[in-house]
């Protein structure tokens, strides 16, 4: 990883919670550690915000709607759609809102990374199975290698957390995962722990066995 062509890209990691999110509370402190050391190396720190306008303008089809027609999540006439304020960007980064799940559906996103010369993301965010892992391959797509910081990612359920990672890991090639402290060391040249396939498809999983495949992540 060159950290000249480095960005953070922190996926919604935004106020609202109504449906579940567990964890959230330790994905806000990993990501303010995680922010905090990017920015000591002068790393650009993204953030990306779901964006669901109360007219109801742009909606994705079938978005759930409250009985008075305004969205049921990260609706504009709320303060959901706002990052943490734990979180808060600072004036020099940068925010991309989105309408979609994917951070680089229909935004700036890409061109942002390209002007800035950015060969290597590393992301996390909310939630694991929709917005975030979205993107993740999105950012695959596009040819950036990325570095995926697993605690600082969550959704609503343990099961849909850590198949999502476990699809990202089996076929996103260029794919290395992290824990917050291990990329800590990394971006500081220390020892540390990651994890990258070998081949495809390497963390086969069933029912029966998902969660001990899961933890193969951090060893």
């Amino acid at each position: 990883m060159d950290l000249n062509k480095t960005a953070l890209i922190l996926i919604d990691l935004q106020k609202e919670s109504d449906f579940g999110v567990q964890g959230v509370e330790q994905v806000v402190e990993n990501a303010k550690s995680l922010i905090h050391e990017c920015r000591s190396h002068n790393l650009p720190i993204i953030y990306t915000r779901q964006i669901n306008r109360s007219d109801g303008a742009g909606l994705s089809i079938g978005e759930p709607l409250k009985e008075d027609g305004t969205p049921v999540f990260y609706s504009t006439d709320t303060e959901d759609y706002k990052v943490f304020d734990e979180l808060t960007p600072h004036e020099e980064d940068i925010v991309v809102d989105k309408h979609r799940w994917s951070a680089f559906y229909d935004t700036s996103l890409d061109l942002y990374l390209r002007n800035l010369g950015i060969e290597h993301v590393i992301i996390g965010g909310l939630v694991t199975d929709g917005c975030l892992m979205t993107s993740v391959f999105d950012a695959y797509f596009r040819d950036y290698q990325v570095n995926l910081v697993k605690d600082i990612c969550a959704t609503t359920n343990t099961g849909a957390h850590m198949s999502s990672m476990l699809i990202m890991a089996n076929w996103v090639y260029n794919l290395k995962v992290y824990d917050t402290q291990e990329l800590i060391k990394k971006l500081n040249g220390e020892e540390h722990r990651v994890w990258e396939a070998t081949e495809p498809d390497s963390l086969q999983f069933t029912p029966d066995n998902l969660k001990e495949t899961f933890e193969k992540l951090s060893k």
